[in-house]
């Protein structure tokens, strides 16, 4: 049988070198040698999921275990999966072109809700029933994680297992216990029931059975045997310093989104913003030494033969060693033409001694993200900064040359009104004005381009509670917005207020929302992420045709004492936190960050070194 190797195959598609292997870096292992295979999927494009750190990780953290053998699988593009399906072809693991049903597992990494049906359409590509109900002893094990893992529910009946949490420890700790059951001749069901009783941050969905109200909330979740968890408590790995962190790493043969050496320097945030989930999910915050850092960069480098490294953290100027570790990635790098970049930079902590130490900051533009255009909303959404500190930061900017400042925004956020919409295009305004201000500004026009996105209520925030503004308020919004901004040197993009209203359906959903999904996925839905590929009014007629009101989902405001579907997770940010901080919104009082003052948010009970928690120390 042909496989997706086949020369004649690649020769047909566009970009072979998504398909066809051989990376250097990669690993390969005989299958004889190893007691249990892992597929790792990223459900979307190669060059996508070939730039996520955490497919990196976890694919060595598999892979140097001597009797696990992990190999990488992808969504394949379009007219890939045409010619597969044309001509009965399975989708195939990348190292060793096996078929991914022959694996003993199946992980996917889930972090964007709009990659669901690529979920299911690889398990179809992999010829593997979609419903874990579905699938017998034969069937590789199907596991889920990442950020979307922490609402769970939408995907559960597709899945066997999820990981809630971080997988550095967890994930061999699964493959361990099912090598050693698997010697012993248990059952798919044994194994399931050992790993959700024995290791914690193991959520299997088949042993919790869900009751509604009759208003079609959730009434409750019970286990199915006693000794498993009533709710199952996030996983982290207290000590980044000892952390398993790549030496090498797999360099594509193809231009990726991330060409570069990554550097994780913490994990969480101190912050607190109120519609952010990754600043709730990801806490409390840990740090790499400088020393442990710049090691790690040395080693890739010489292992890899990138030329930028990035330091991947929520935000980055929040690091309390940054100047120490800058100084000493200057202290090698600068010999080599090694840039350094800062994926993220807070307004108010933005510096001219900053900008000038990252060699990939002196390009002409730089980001900023007030994500309100009043003090009032900023205040509400706890985003603790100025418009006094945005026109410093533009100051700075401009004056050490810059000429294009791109500002992030969102509409439909909690209290927001007409004047809150007003500010935006009125501190786009100011911004330029900044620039005529600032001496030795350049000799260019400045550009400032205004990107709003829109509010999505997500799992694990203070705004969980929130409603979704309705799609025709929302574009109302972006079409007041455009009405408002006649600066010609402003310019104005929005994203599209459909795809953010299927967001919020799948981010809040409970488990009835399968049924929509495997009838996307009948119906042909694919990278539904991708702007090209997304039809709302198909989406629409999905939901329809599968009971779904999506009104209910989406743009219901939840009572403060409803069963919320993901409350079967404990991120250890506790309800009683969130809700305070929710009622703190609508006083337009803001919560100081963590290491200005403990605010009790609960992340002490998971422990962990280097943490900016003060009842943690």
């Amino acid at each position: 049988m042909m496989k997706m190797t086949d020369p004649a195959l690649l020769r047909s598609v566009s970009k072979p070198g998504r398909y066809a292997g051989g990376e250097f870096g990669q690993t390969v292992k005989d299958p004889a040698s190893a007691d249990a295979s892992f597929a790792f999927c990223f459900p979307d494009s190669y060059e996508i999921g070939m730039s996520n750190l955490g497919v990196r990780i976890l694919y060595g953290v598999l892979n140097r275990e001597e009797n696990i053998r992990c190999e990488r699988v992808f969504a394949p593009w379009t007219d890939m999966e045409d010619r597969m399906r044309e001509k009965g072809i399975l989708l195939c693991a990348h190292e060793s072109g096996g078929p991914v049903k022959d694996f003993d597992f199946l992980g996917f990494t889930l972090q964007y809700e709009m990659c669901y049906t690529n979920v299911l359409n690889v398990l179809e590509l992999s010829g593997i029933p979609l419903r874990a109900s579905e699938r017998d002893d034969s069937w590789p094990i199907v596991i889920g994680g990442g950020p979307c893992s922490y609402n769970p529910e939408p995907v559960a009946d597709f899945f066997d297992l999820f990981n809630i949490g971080e997988g550095e420890e967890m994930l061999p700790e699964i493959v361990r216990l099912y090598i050693r059951m698997k010697k012993e001749g248990a059952t798919k069901a044994e194994f399931l029931h050992e790993a959700a009783r024995t290791i914690e941050g193991v959520y299997v969905p088949s042993l919790y059975d869900v009751s509604y109200n009759p208003d079609g909330t959730v009434a409750a979740y019970e286990p199915v045997f006693d000794d498993i968890p009533r709710r199952v408590r996030k996983r982290i790995v207290a000590d980044l310093d000892t952390m398993y962190f790549p030496e090498s790493v797999v360099v594509p043969y193809i231009e990726c989104v991330q060409d570069r050496i990554m550097l994780e320097v913490f994990r969480g945030c101190i912050r607190g913003c109120r519609f952010c989930q990754a600043g709730m999910i990801y806490r409390p915050v840990r740090e790499k030494s400088p020393e442990t850092l710049m090691k790690q960069a040395k080693t890739l480098y010489q292992n890899t033969g990138y030329e930028e490294i990035s330091l991947s953290s929520l935000s980055i100027s929040d690091y309390t060693r940054l100047r120490e570790l800058t100084d000493g990635l200057i202290g090698w790098t600068e010999d080599r033409r090694v840039s350094l970049s800062l994926p993220s930079l807070r307004i108010d902590s933005f510096s001219k001694e900053l900008m000038d130490r990252v060699a990939s900051v002196r390009s002409s533009s730089i980001t900023f993200a007030p994500e309100a255009g009043t003090q009032r909303l900023r205040d509400v959404i706890n985003k603790n900064v100025t418009e006094e500190d945005l026109m410093r930061s533009a100051g700075i900017a401009f004056g050490s040359g810059k000429e294009q400042i791109k500002l992030y925004f969102m509409n439909g956020l909690p209290t927001e009104t007409e004047a809150d919409l007003d500010g935006i295009a009125d501190l786009a305004n100011r911004v330029v004005d900044e620039f005529y201000r600032t001496p030795g500004h350049g000799k260019r026009a400045p550009l400032v381009t205004v990107s709003v996105s829109c509010f999505v209520p997500k799992p694990f925030t203070p705004f969980q509670w929130e409603a979704q503004d309705t799609v025709g308020r929302l574009i109302e919004k972006n079409r007041y917005l455009a009405g408002k901004i006649t600066n010609r040197k402003v310019r104005y993009t929005h994203h599209d207020a459909c795809v953010s209203h299927v967001e919020a359906v799948l981010a809040l959903g409970d488990r009835k929302l399968s049924r929509a999904l495997e009838l996307a996925r009948r119906r042909g839905f694919r990278f539904d992420a991708w702007d090209e590929f997304f039809s709302y009014d198909r989406w629409m007629e999905v939901f329809a045709d599968s009971g779904i009101d999506t009104a209910f989902y989406a743009n219901r405001v939840r009572s403060e004492d409803e069963v919320l579907p993901w409350e079967i997770i404990d991120c250890g940010v506790t309800r009683e936190f969130l809700l305070r901080e929710k009622h703190r919104a609508y006083s337009g009082k803001t919560t100081p960050s963590c290491r200005e003052q403990c605010s009790g948010c609960g992340a002490a009970c998971l422990g962990g070194k280097d943490t900016c928690c003060p009842k943690m120390k």
